[in-house]
């Protein structure tokens, strides 16, 4: 491919990703501020600032605004892993990570959330989902850092505890309103499993 295609196909797909993020962005806003039923299509069309039929060309309905929210997370996480490189434990890496990540998690957002994934069948698959792929996404980056192939066992039991402390973490969250923030629950979780690993 000629540079100046190259370079012209990489624009047009970082606007791709950039306006994807935007209505995925807005459609979460707006089903915070006035519940999933009640936003249409078109609200999140005219908030994003594009046309009914530009918004068919990122997504087919409403459902999958969520999977997309619920897709980025795995990509957000293997960033933020390598992003702290090797100072630390390969467990305390990626719970760092997954803290960082809970922090930027908006309370308002996930109780609504988890209520939509509960709604529909293919939400909750979704949701499974998730959780194997942020799993899938630890262990790469945790393998990008630490790339001894005799380390991967002990890789990918890191990226295990890790996202499994997560999800009961999540679980909790919003079983309880999203009172507290979720970094506490991650943090006590992570707690509770140093204990029970210095039991043993």
């Amino acid at each position: 491919m000629e540079p100046e295609l190259k370079h012209r196909d990489g624009v047009r797909e970082k606007k791709r990703r950039e306006m994807y993020r935007r209505i995925t962005d807005v459609g979460l806003t707006l089903f915070a501020e006035h519940g999933y039923e009640a936003t249409t299509l078109d609200a999140i069309a005219e908030a994003s600032g594009i046309a009914r039929r530009t918004f068919f060309h990122y997504f087919r309905s409403k459902e999958e605004i969520i999977l997309a929210w619920q897709k980025a997370l795995p990509d957000e996480l293997y960033a933020e892993i390598l992003k702290r490189g090797v100072d630390a434990s390969p467990i305390a890496t990626t719970q760092a990570a997954l803290i960082e990540l809970a922090a930027n998690m908006h309370p308002d957002v996930a109780v609504l959330i988890g209520r939509i994934v509960q709604s529909t069948e293919q939400l909750q698959s979704g949701n499974q989902a998730k959780f194997l792929r942020m799993e899938h996404a630890a262990y790469g980056a945790l393998c990008e850092l630490w790339p001894d192939a005799a380390r991967r066992v002990g890789l990918h039991l890191a990226a295990m505890v890790g996202v499994g402390s997560m999800r009961l973490a999540i679980d909790a969250w919003v079983a309880e309103g999203c009172q507290r923030p979720l970094r506490e629950y991650l943090e006590a979780n992570f707690n509770c499993l140093k204990t029970e690993v210095g039991a043993c």
